[in-house]
């Protein structure tokens, strides 16, 4: 894995998890500024997502296995659009404090990303 990746991916998403939790302090609903926010965080997990699986391709190898690795990949992907779909159900400050918390699952996801990967 890219340690730069998944330290750019982190980062960004503890930002996002802030900037909507201030939105949810507000008491402000996710906003379209939001979402672009949350497509940014998305494309950056999507790199993650493909280079980790060129890199299983190439031969490398996770060294708690490569079916745990790429279940990671997979829910370190789904949790931000997951969170947001959820939080356009919710037009409420919860749905800023549901992407929060998605945004800050996500950033669990990559430091166990990183365990696996480097273990």
């Amino acid at each position: 894995m890219l340690d730069a990746l998944t330290v750019t991916l982190s980062v960004a998403a503890l930002a996002l998890a802030a900037w909507c939790g201030f939105a949810a302090f507000r008491d402000q609903p996710t906003k379209d500024w939001h979402f672009i926010g949350m497509a940014v965080v998305t494309v950056l997990a999507l790199a993650q997502l493909v280079t980790g699986i060129v890199q299983l391709t190439r031969g490398e190898k996770a060294d708690e296995g490569s079916v745990i690795f790429v279940s990671y990949l997979i829910g370190a992907f789904a949790a931000v659009p997951a969170a947001g779909f959820l939080s356009l159900a919710e037009r409420t400050r919860w749905g800023s404090v549901t992407v929060s918390a998605g945004a800050v699952v996500l950033a669990v996801l990559e430091v166990r990303l990183y365990d696996i990967w480097k273990a």
